[in-house]
């Protein structure tokens, strides 16, 4: 059975409920972001005493998918990432390498089938541990004026830098 357990003053206990079946195998070939490569579709494929919490999760368009970097070897407190030369710190970039490893993802739901939820915007290894899954709500989710720190050089006019880089 896995699980975290994470220490601060008190000991949090979390159960994975659930695990990503991904087209990916390895790290080198996941994109940097799944809204970058629609056409790869995954599954999460529940634990059996979870699967009544899909109850109408099929009327929402996406979902967010919390999950374990168990991939992720190393802890960083800063890192370099993607479009860039320079460190930022950890808590400003997406690295799996980070205090908890913990990963979110926005991906768009295909169908649920039984103890399996399919979808799209995959950017997950095959094998990943699932913590958690919400629906994703544009009323909730969504923010106005958004400013994306260093990131906001990049996506002029909000389009995608340098394709080659979406793997």
């Amino acid at each position: 059975m896995f699980y975290v357990v994470l220490e601060f003053m008190n000991k949090i206990i979390m159960h994975q409920i659930g695990i990503i079946h991904s087209p990916y195998r390895e790290k080198n070939d996941i994109p940097i972001q799944g809204r970058f490569k629609d056409n790869a579709e995954a599954w999460v494929e529940l634990k059996e005493k979870y699967v009544k919490g899909l109850k109408d999760l099929d009327k929402f368009s996406h979902a967010i998918i919390l999950y374990y970097f168990h991939k992720s070897d190393k802890e960083t407190i800063e890192g370099k990432p993607f479009l860039e030369e320079v460190e930022h710190g950890i808590f400003a970039i997406r690295s799996p390498n980070r205090p908890n490893h913990i990963g979110f993802s926005v991906v768009k739901i295909k169908h649920i089938k039984e103890n399996k939820l399919y979808f799209t915007q995959v950017d997950m290894i095959d094998g990943t541990p699932v913590l958690d899954i919400k629906p994703y709500v544009k009323y909730f989710d969504s923010r106005e004026n958004v400013v994306s720190g260093w990131l906001d050089k990049h996506f002029k006019n909000g389009k995608i830098p340098d394709k080659n880089l979406i793997r």
